[in-house]
């Protein structure tokens, strides 16, 4: 059977393809599918994305296109056991599965999640505060985020055909660009089974996702500055890309994600009796047998003290073979090919001085690899440049920590690091944190709660420097941000309020009374709109006002009790209201009592006192309606109200955003 591509909207396969690549059961080295992309107009797909990918995402806001994450994810659950069963010739355990298909699924549930609580249901992200540029405030400058206009191009690994695809989908999709993947071969059957699911699922905009099934060597031909290149291999294949003219000279926005010799430290203050110990092993045999080692996050380089390489590898070796069982616990390697290359890499290792330990019975038949040890005697510049994508790890001594933070930064930039300390975090980060993109700090605290060495978390940056590429994925919405662009914008308040869709200080404004159905807090969202302004009148503050509140809360402190202490400190005047008191008053002033359209008050944003208060000042607020973020999925939604309050004098006093619940009708 050729795997099918999925270009244009239309699934494509070759006929009378001149030329087929096989592709094979892991297990039986049985040939179980075919690829090739010979008459893929790869041209129409990029000018497809670009135009009914761009139109049709471009027409949901970023809230609406987070819920679709959710709905994608849900049916993706629905059907996990049929990826399982595809993904089973892969070589994949049902472990690896959990790491492969549910891990995809849970990040699509993140990113669903993060993008409606902390982006704007908009087209447009406000990136920071705005920036006066003028005595008299007509003039300000502030940066947006939005999305590019192209498409958002992945070359994947075969080690993730699932995870490694949504991982990159769902920060993409959110942004509101469409994605065309092109998977590595080995796994790329699996790969095109969850596109299959995500087209069939009718949940997708026509546009947001395509599928190249083969080799697609001129697919970077087509790509200019409006589009972006994810790629996760091999860093020699992502040299070549990256020296492609349309990537040095066209603005092909590119990063990459490639080989990494991550290490995993055991700190000099733990000994193999503290509880670290075990954890430390732990961490090496999950990293050794998990996808067999075929994981770009995975241990290559154990740095352990001196003294204790042999007790690291013993104990280390008695757990691989308590536990590991190939062909039922650790399955084989993705094919042949791979297999292949990672005995290959044992074998210059081993030649270089490696001291290899090979665990465990080898099946006759299928591609696989025995757990494999490495020590060495002495120091060796292969075992920190040559990866075997396997279960293999190297396991160093060093003489010091100080020794240990160098053999680390050997590895010439990586993706992770574990460090097992319990008082040494501090110099290890200082060390060799410019030097990774993750560490992964460990002790008996956390040893139980951990989420692993070698599990990125889609809340948190997953690449690296050097060696390891360079680029970051995942990272929340920084990663979101990766498939916009950002731009300075400069003109009156009135200006960046319509381009932001935030109201600024000194936009226009729409001034209310407490007349019944005048105040903003009876409007509904339908109603309600940016620069909509309540402005209360004057109240004045006594000493009894301040003393009352200093009795009742318990907050004594002195600026607010003792004259003389106060008159002493060069920020107060005399005694001053308490900064809550004044909020609270604030709260007084503005508020709208009677039921209506306002439904809660969920908090406060930003609050800065900037002005004392003393006895005898008054205070007023203004409030305007400053953020209208309406949810998709109920029937309210949130606004945030630009908070001033002045002094008689018409000083600011403090400042800070109300965040309130409102109906939407």
């Amino acid at each position: 059977m050729i795997v099918p591509s999925y270009l244009s909207g239309h699934w494509v396969t070759p006929e009378n393809p001149s030329k087929l690549t096989d592709v094979q059961d892991a297990r039986t080295g049985e040939v179980i599918h075919q690829v090739s992309t010979d008459g893929l107009d790869i041209a129409s797909a990029i000018d497809y994305a670009r135009e009914t990918g761009q139109k049709n995402l471009g027409e949901l806001t970023i809230h609406e296109r987070a819920l679709k994450l959710k709905e994608l994810a849900l049916y993706l659950g629905e059907h996990k056991e049929e990826l399982y069963r595809i993904s089973d010739a892969t070589g994949a355990t049902q472990r690896d599965h959990y790491i492969d298909i549910d891990g995809g699924i849970g990040t699509l549930f993140t990113f669903s999640s993060k993008g409606r609580r902390e982006l704007p249901n908009s087209h447009v992200i406000e990136d920071g505060p705005w920036e006066p540029l003028s005595k008299d405030g007509s003039f300000i400058g502030t940066h947006i985020y939005t999305r590019i206009p192209g498409v958002a191009v992945q070359i994947n690994a075969f080690n993730f055909p699932v995870w490694g695809m949504l991982e990159k989908f769902a920060p993409a999709f959110i942004a509101g660009v469409p994605t065309l993947v092109k998977p590595a071969t080995p796994t790329g059957y699996v790969a095109e089974a969850c596109v299959r699911l995500m087209v069939d699922s009718g949940i997708l905009p026509e546009g947001s996702i395509q599928l190249i099934s083969g080799s697609a060597r001129t697919l970077l031909d087509h790509l200019d500055y409006r589009d972006h290149v994810a790629f996760t291999g091999s860093a020699a294949t992502a040299a070549t890309l990256k020296s492609h003219q349309n990537v040095i000279e066209g603005g092909v926005r590119f990063t990459s994600e490639a080989d990494s010799l991550n290490a995993a430290i055991l700190a000099s203050d733990v000994t193999p009796e503290d509880p670290e110990f075990d954890a430390y092993i732990k961490v090496l045999f999950t990293e050794m047998t998990a996808k067999a080692g075929q994981k770009c996050t995975a241990v290559r380089r154990a740095i352990v003290p001196a003294e204790l390489v042999d007790a690291v590898a013993d104990a280390l070796e008695a757990k691989v073979k308590d536990k590991v069982k190939l062909g039922e616990t650790m399955g084989p390697l993705a094919s042949f090919d791979q297999q292949e290359d990672v005995s290959a890499a044992v074998a210059k290792l081993e030649a270089a001085g490696g001291n290899k330990r090979t665990i465990g019975d080898v099946p006759e038949q299928g591609a696989y690899v025995a757990p494999t040890i490495l020590t060495w005697d002495k120091d060796a510049d292969e075992v920190h440049n040559i990866e075997a994508f396997g279960p293999v790890v190297s396991i160093l001594g060093y003489r010091d920590d100080q020794d240990a933070i160098e053999l680390a930064q050997r590895g010439k930039g990586s993706l992770v690091a574990t460090v097992c300390t319990r008082t040494l975090a501090s110099e290890y980060a200082q060390g060799i944190a410019a030097h990774h993109g993750r560490l992964h700090f460990l002790d008996r605290d956390d040893a139980k709660t951990t989420t692993g060495h070698g599990s990125p978390l889609p809340m948190l940056i997953h690449g690296g420097p050097g060696r390891a590429g360079g680029g970051e994925e995942l990272g929340g919405i920084r990663g979101v941000k990766h498939y916009m662009q950002r731009t300075a914008i400069q003109g009156t308040p009135n200006h960046v309020t319509a381009v932001t869709g935030e109201w600024h200080r000194g936009a226009d404004i729409q001034r209310a009374t407490r007349k019944e159905g005048d105040h903003p807090f009876r409007k509904p969202l339908s109603e309600l709109k940016l620069g909509d302004q309540f402005a209360s009148e004057l109240r004045k503050v006594t000493l009894e006002d301040i003393l009352e509140f200093a009795e009742k809360t318990g907050d004594t402190f002195y600026a607010h009790t003792d004259e003389e202490a106060a008159m002493a400190n060069p920020f107060f005047p005399r005694r001053v209201a308490h900064g809550y008191l004044l909020v609270s008053w604030a709260a007084g002033l503005f508020v709208s009592p009677e039921p209506g359209p306002v439904l809660a008050n969920y908090g406060l944003e930003n609050l800065r006192f900037i002005t004392p208060v003393t006895y005898d000042d008054s205070i007023r607020v203004e409030l305007t309606a400053k953020r209208i973020t309406p949810r998709v999925t109920d029937e309210y939604g949130e606004v945030a109200w630009d908070t001033v309050l002045y002094n008689q004098n018409d000083e600011i006093v403090a400042t800070y955003d109300v965040l309130t619940l409102v109906e939407k009708k």
